[in-house]
């Protein structure tokens, strides 16, 4: 039977006999059908698997029916049931540590396992790991800085010259008439300039000093004549691109590695340089996190340019002794839109092939096929994209290898770029005829829904190149117009294991966002332990042997008071434990000093509370109201120390870094269990001692 109907039927079943039992007892009726109620919920998120909905609702409804019952008094019950309700919930959480920490003897259920994903783990500086560097393209970054320039001139030119009105993009046939009038150049090298040139046929005043002040933040100089100017981006404007390129790539390669689930991960910055330390010793984990980080993820959505047969005019002039090795032509049907009857207008075009060499990889490839496309003569305004090619290797499981990339003209303005995209799934095909593929279903913003129901509706039966990391994915014919704003990317291998791993990589990258610019690995190393052996051993027997003394005094000078205060230590530590785990926190050499300085911070408290009943026993007062009046005039003085050192602990946390902030942490979540355990924990098994051991009217204080 499965763990959910088993725990559906249980807890369905408490539910009932709470309801039964608030029916025959009507002093307990409100309380008991409350807590029927809240078993219920948890039943019902048992059956729909809501993990932990089911573990808080049943616990709540727990708490509820024990705050019923007549034993001592409803203060105390509250109490005792928060603190056992709160050591479920750690024990629970502590599941899957426990379990690794004990090498299996503390069994976890598979159903746990699955559901419960928090878990302590070791860090840098006591495990060591695998550091990576790696070093951000800021020419990138400013050429994309630059290339938005660009466009923002194209299109205040098709103003100033009237062919265009409005904020939305000019039309083609805008630029078309524009590039009669004034060219722009925006050249590869160097990437922070562009040229325009007013023609001979053109009013060179039209480019007036309001145009000017529209792009201040690029300096420029012009020709006597006015007729020629070359703008480059302002040192200021490219250091700022350059420090925010670099930040944007911290936090954008952080949440991916967050999304890995690898919060143990240390993230830095070293000028262009980015350094990402992992604990641990997974190779094949290593190797999914280099692929993942290193992704660009930059996703663009082109329109192609298939009324021009540029490669057909290559094929023609180009000499063979000068095509690179592998090299092939083919042709292609293509859709180039309809006319004004409405009619399909259909047509052929010509496209590249480069096939990849037995001894070269993809990479290799793709790296032979831009440098011959570089020494192409493209039109104005177009590009040139590339797609992998596959070929079939077994056609009963439809496997395929990749054996090369093919090219398609494209318009270089990206009509819809990766920040109008709101969230991306990879998600199953299960559309009639499908053979189990999978694809990456994207939302777009508000903004990205409407350009790209604008785009689709006015380039119907044209092809949209789906661009990402400057690779063609896919190149589907817009069949109609696409309200909504979702789209989807199909992936190009026909292998549905590649799919399905390449659908949910991409998946990842495109929700944690793309990187402002490519990066490039440097170095790589595998590292150590930070701390040496002997150093890490001495550290932890030091903390241990700290924290037992510790124990060890309470008892002897306090006696059962003191096993009361050495009970609530360890319920603080747990407590502490199962916090830091819920945060995906790594147990640093730093943070387990941070836990033994919290033991001996939780027994201070106890001292004060101690003293205080030592106090009012010693002046006459019973059992329990020196109990009552003890913790009432303790608990002052133990806020106030703990409040102080919580700030402290918070200016830590804000300023430092690395290890500091991870001291600072731990001891803020050490200060807060502390005040619950000296507080409640330990009033709890006070009362319960008084009720049941004190009744000769003489309390073991040592």
């Amino acid at each position: 039977m499965k763990p959910e109907l088993v725990l559906t039927i249980v807890l369905g079943l408490t539910a009932a006999l709470f309801f039964l039992i608030g029916t025959a007892q009507r002093s307990r009726r409100v309380s008991m059908v409350f807590a029927g109620l809240l078993v219920g919920g948890a039943a019902a998120a048992a059956h729909f698997d809501a993990f932990w909905p089911m573990v808080l609702l049943g616990l709540l409804g727990l708490l509820t029916a024990f705050s019923s019952i007549d034993f001592i008094d409803i203060s105390w019950r509250l109490r005792a049931g928060i603190t056992a309700m709160l050591c479920v919930l750690g024990f629970v959480v502590m599941w899957p540590t426990l379990s690794k920490a004990s090498d299996g003897k503390l069994p976890l259920p598979a159903y746990v396992r699955d559901r419960v994903n928090f878990q302590l783990v070791s860090g840098l500086d006591l495990r060591g790991g695998l550091r990576l560097v790696y070093t951000v393209d800021v020419d990138e970054a400013i050429k994309d800085k630059r290339d938005a320039y660009y466009e923002d001139m194209r299109r205040e030119l098709a103003k100033i010259f009237g062919f265009h009105q409005g904020d939305e993009a000019p039309s083609e046939q805008a630029y078309e008439k524009l590039r009669e009038k004034v060219t722009l150049e925006a050249p590869r090298r160097p990437a922070n300039v562009i040229k325009v040139t007013v023609l001979p046929n053109t009013d060179p005043g039209k480019l007036d000093q309001r145009f000017l002040d529209r792009f201040a933040e690029m300096s420029f100089n012009r020709s006597e004549d006015r007729r020629n100017y070359e703008f480059q981006i302002r040192t200021a404007v490219e250091t700022s691109i350059r420090e925010r390129a670099v930040s944007q790539a911290r936090e954008i390669i952080h949440r991916r590695v967050d999304e890995l689930g690898l919060r143990e991960a240390a993230i830095s910055t070293r000028d262009e340089d980015i350094i990402v330390e992992v604990p641990g010793e997974d190779e094949k984990g290593f190797a999914t996190i280099r692929e993942i980080i290193s992704q660009t993820a930059r996703l663009e959505f082109k329109l192609l340019d298939d009324e021009t047969d540029f490669f057909g005019e290559v094929q023609s002039t180009a000499k063979e002794e000068a095509l690179p090795e592998g090299l092939e032509f083919r042709q292609e049907a293509v859709s180039l839109g309809v006319d004004e009857a409405g009619d399909v207008r259909s047509g052929r075009t010509t496209f590249a092939v480069l096939n990849k060499l037995p001894d070269e990889t993809m990479q290799q490839t793709l790296q032979r096929f831009r440098e011959w496309v570089a020494t192409l003569p493209v039109p104005p305004d177009r590009e040139v994209g590339f797609e992998v090619e596959y070929t079939l290797v077994d056609e009963v499981t439809a496997k395929q290898v990749e054996s090369g990339y093919r090219t398609y003209l494209l318009k270089s303005r990206a009509e819809i770029t990766g920040d109008m995209i709101r969230d991306a799934a990879a998600q199953p095909d299960q559309s009639q005829g499908s053979m189990g593929g999978w694809h990456v279903a994207l939302t777009f913003t508000d903004q990205g829904g409407r350009v790209f129901e604008r785009i689709t509706g006015a380039n119907i039966k044209r092809r949209f190149a789906i661009i990402l990391d400057n690779k063609v994915e896919s190149a589907p014919v817009i069949q109609t117009r696409i309200p909504g704003g979702h789209a989807t990317i199909t992936l190009g291998s026909a292998d549905p294991e590649a799919q399905i791993r390449d659908a949910r990589k991409l998946e990842l990258v495109l929700r944690s966002g793309a990187l402002p610019a490519p990066i490039s690995p440097t170095n790589e190393q595998r590292i150590g332990p930070t701390l040496g052996r002997d150093a890490i051993d001495l550290a932890i027997q030091g903390a241990l042997g700290g924290s037992i003394l510790v124990l060890l005094f309470m008892l002897i000078y306090y006696q059962r008071a003191g096993l009361i205060a050495d009970v609530a230590v360890v319920m603080n530590l747990f407590l502490q434990l199962s916090i830091l785990a819920m945060f995906g926190a790594a147990m640093t050499l730093p943070g387990i000093a941070g836990l033994a300085l919290t033991i001996g911070m939780s027994v201070d408290s106890n001292v004060l509370i101690n003293e205080r009943i030592r106090e009012e026993l010693a002046s006459g007062k019973s059992p329990r109201a020196a109990i009552e009046i003890g913790y009432r005039r303790a608990f002052s003085a133990i806020v106030d120390g703990h409040f102080t050192t919580v700030i402290a602990g918070v200016v830590l946390a804000q300023y430092g870094s690395g290890p500091l902030k991870g001291f600072a942490v731990t001891l803020i979540v050490g200060v807060c269990c502390s005040v619950f355990t000296g507080v409640t924990v330990s009033r709890v098994m006070f009362d319960l001692w008084v009720r049941f051991l004190g009744r000769q009217g003489r309390l073991d204080m040592g």
